[in-house]
């Protein structure tokens, strides 16, 4: 199969610190490509992948110090893709609704993965306008917000098994690693490391637009003595600091979308510990790979039973679950469905074109709608015909 996988400009692919979108994309490419599919990946120019690599920019944007405005970059790759979209079987976007619009005018089989929150009040109305876009939610909780929308399946993320390795020996540090920003609340995983007496390392990532959260609320609470505050790491980094932990702090205050942080513990054996909102209670089995809580005091209970949880069961779950092989295999089950559905909807419209050009007086039997002995006046009824059906100049080239 030939498989366009369109991902966002903001990091690498894989990111070299922090991005949960463009990591799962490396992941579902590098997959592809093992399984035999023939991949093109249209992402920043150092992103590192076994598939052909089309890129728009020499540099992820958020590293970029020459980048000003991420849009025009964006918009060029969807020239890039557009321009290439002949050459597949299927295009893959990751990149949320910025080629929505353009897609209504192309003939091309085509899915969109949505990996943000969706419970935001400016989405509603552009979600109603493009409700017959195929999507994909990375978990069920995802889509509440938007219950009309066309939605395919849910696919959940998945990681390489060879990616972490296991750690049967339960560590003695908690950790907590991801963003430092107000929905992630750091400050909860301190209270609760505070409450057990027990050391925090702290791996995140701190953006510009959460500077002001960082110094007034963050910040202060860093200078706990229990508390290891280590800074943004890196892929390699991260399976000695999950590996080696004791449990891992998931204490957030919004509707995550999925959380592949939970995943990544869990590949290490290392138990989540995580307020029951958003994807979590589908991705964590409350007593297997972790704990549910509900509150400060529910949590400090739960770090006292880490002990009775299998670190590797917790393992074996990941293997079972939330593996890259999983995750291709159901985005191939949605790209063979969406195939499918497009050469179904390409036949249903060659017949009522063939239908209408009837009722034109026209012939069709050679499969070319082109002017003969009848002259210019039927050439403009090809031409009326095809604008009415939308085939007209598609623009795909």
């Amino acid at each position: 199969m030939y498989i366009a996988q369109v991902a966002p400009l903001y990091e690498s692919v894989p990111p070299k610190y922090y991005g949960g979108t463009e990591r799962v994309v490396s992941y579902l490419t590098e997959e592809l490509v093992r399984q035999g599919h023939e991949v093109t990946l249209f992402a920043s120019g150092d992103s590192i992948t076994s598939a052909r690599l089309i890129s728009p920019c020499e540099q992820s944007l958020r590293l970029s110090r020459q980048c000003q405005d991420c849009m025009a970059h964006h918009v060029l790759m969807l020239e890039q893709v557009f321009k290439n979209v002949d050459q597949f079987d299927i295009v893959h976007f990751h990149i949320d609704y910025i080629h929505f619009p353009t897609l209504r005018r192309l003939k091309v089989a085509h899915i969109s993965t949505l990996h943000g929150r969706l419970d935001i009040a400016d989405l509603q109305g552009l979600y109603r306008e493009f409700s017959d876009m195929p999507v994909v939610s990375i978990s069920d909780n995802q889509r509440k917000p938007l219950p009309w929308v066309n939605w395919q399946g849910t696919v959940y993320h998945g990681l390489p098994e060879d990616l972490y390795t296991l750690r049967e020996e339960h560590g003695k540090y908690l950790a907590f690693l991801g963003r430092i920003s107000p929905e992630k609340r750091l400050d909860r995983a301190i209270q609760i490391a505070k409450r057990v007496g027990m050391e925090l390392k702290v791996a995140a990532k701190l953006d510009p637009v959460n500077l002001d959260y960082f110094n007034n609320i963050i910040k202060p609470l860093l200078k706990e003595p229990l508390v290891e505050y280590i800074g943004e790491i890196g892929e390699r980094e991260k399976n000695d600091f999950l590996g080696n932990a004791y449990a891992l702090l998931f204490p957030i205050d919004w509707p995550e979308p999925f959380g592949l942080v939970m995943i990544e513990s869990m590949a290490c054996g290392t138990p989540v510990i995580a307020y029951r909102l958003g994807s979590v209670p589908e991705i964590i089995d409350h007593g297997l790979t972790g704990f549910l809580v509900n509150g400060i005091g529910e949590a400090a209970e739960a770090v006292k039973q880490v002990t009775t949880l299998s670190r590797r069961r917790c393992r074996q779950i990941f293997e079972e679950r939330f593996s890259a092989r999983r995750l291709a295999k159901d985005y191939l089950k949605l790209y063979q469905r969406m195939i499918s559905e497009r050469k179904i909807s390409e036949q249903k419209e060659k017949i009522k074109i063939e239908q209408a050009g009837s009722a034109f007086g026209l012939d069709n039997s050679d499969g070319d709608w082109s002017a003969d002995s009848h002259g210019a006046d039927r050439a403009e009824r090809v031409k009326v015909l095809r604008r009415g059906f939308g085939r007209e100049d598609s623009g795909r080239r």
